[in-house]
């Protein structure tokens, strides 16, 4: 066999060193490591999301009804666990307002959410924040400045913008250098209209005769409030970007 004939059987051993090598440097470093589990982590949960069968909503009332007085705290923690897994957080409050009516329901689904938001927030300082720190340059550094200085109305902002789910929001901020309690105040704003909005209509589904509209007015108010911030907010970047340095 002549040199030519042996040239992809050796195109194809170098490439598998080369991959090797590279695998030995991310194992030898331990922030591109714990950055590579939360990549499978997020991976995992977003398959587990298409091959998992859903539960059946109409066993949830009994589910309920056999926890008593503990179903609220399992509504607010096990809520946080499928945010947390990347479960759409309209699906987790609907369900919500349908077992507990639309003001507790509410109530619940916030406690779910804000919990999730520490969480999500946790797992992704811990695994990438280091990661992301050494390596951003350019305009990826300005943009982690910009999440660093963020404020609550920053939070609210990015929390109101249709760019991912809720889980993996926070799972993004924990990757860059936001403050934790801003972070966590945006969210639980943020989450507020939608929670109202959403519960009453999971209450409406189950007792239509039964619901108080009047439960779903913080919505509404929260949806004004969310266009006053995002108008104040997008004012103030158009200010400071035609301010001269």
């Amino acid at each position: 066999m002549t040199p030519a004939g042996r040239r992809p059987a050796d195109t194809r051993g170098g490439r598998r060193r080369q991959v090797l090598r590279a695998s030995r440097r991310i194992l030898a470093d331990p922030a591109a490591a714990r950055f590579g589990v939360l990549l499978l982590l997020l991976a995992g949960f977003g398959l587990a999301l298409l091959v998992v069968p859903h539960p059946d909503p109409a066993r949830l009332p009994d589910l309920a009804d056999q926890l008593g007085g503990y179903a609220p705290v399992a509504a607010i923690v096990g809520g946080a666990l499928l945010l947390v897994a990347l479960v759409p957080r309209t699906f987790i409050t609907l369900a919500s307002g349908a077992l507990f009516g639309a003001l507790e329901g509410a109530a619940y689904a916030l406690g779910a959410a804000l919990l999730a938001a520490a969480t999500g927030f946790a797992v992704g300082r811990l695994l990438g924040r280091e990661f992301v720190a050494e390596r951003v340059r350019g305009r990826l550094a300005r943009l982690d400045g910009w999440f660093a200085r963020q404020s609550v109305l920053g939070v609210v902002t990015v929390r109101l913008l249709p760019i991912a789910g809720f889980g993996l929001v926070s799972y993004g901020y924990g990757t860059t250098g936001a403050r934790v309690l801003p972070f966590l105040a945006g969210s639980l704003i943020a989450s507020a209209p939608t929670a109202f909005g959403y519960a009453a209509v999971g209450a409406a589904a189950t007792s239509p005769d039964e619901v108080n509209w009047f439960a779903a007015a913080p919505a509404g108010l929260g949806l004004i409030a969310s266009a006053v911030l995002i108008h104040r907010w997008w004012r103030a970047e158009r200010l400071r970007r035609n301010t001269p340095t």
